[in-house]
């Protein structure tokens, strides 16, 4: 009986497999991205206060994008999660709405 040798498979699958895994690994990093602060309109997301101007001080407002938690939102801007939910008690934590407008001081 003739036996057709499986090696030539075995190297296939296994290319297969690693190239998968790095797809997956493409694909999960992209989609994390560097959380870049402008919208897709052009507008800025952070709003700055026009008085002060000091250096770390916390913009008076944030414009809501596609994708954001409060936890980003609060990253981004250095105003800790409990003082944005204080500052907008109308504002359900788990459903933020694009373009809405929350106040951070």
């Amino acid at each position: 009986m003739n036996q057709r040798s499986s090696a030539p498979a075995r190297v296939l699958a296994t290319i297969a497999l690693v190239g998968g895994f790095l797809v997956l690994i493409v694909v999960v990093a992209a989609s994390l991205g560097d959380g870049d602060d402008g919208g897709k309109d052009g507008r800025p997301a952070v709003e700055m206060g026009t008085a002060g101007g000091d250096k770390g001080e916390a913009p008076k407002s944030y414009v809501v994008q596609n994708g954001d938690t409060l936890t980003s939102i609060a990253r981004k801007t250095g105003v800790p999660v409990s003082s944005i939910e204080e500052l907008n008690p109308g504002v359900d934590p788990q459903i933020l709405v694009s373009g809405e407008k929350l106040k951070l001081r």
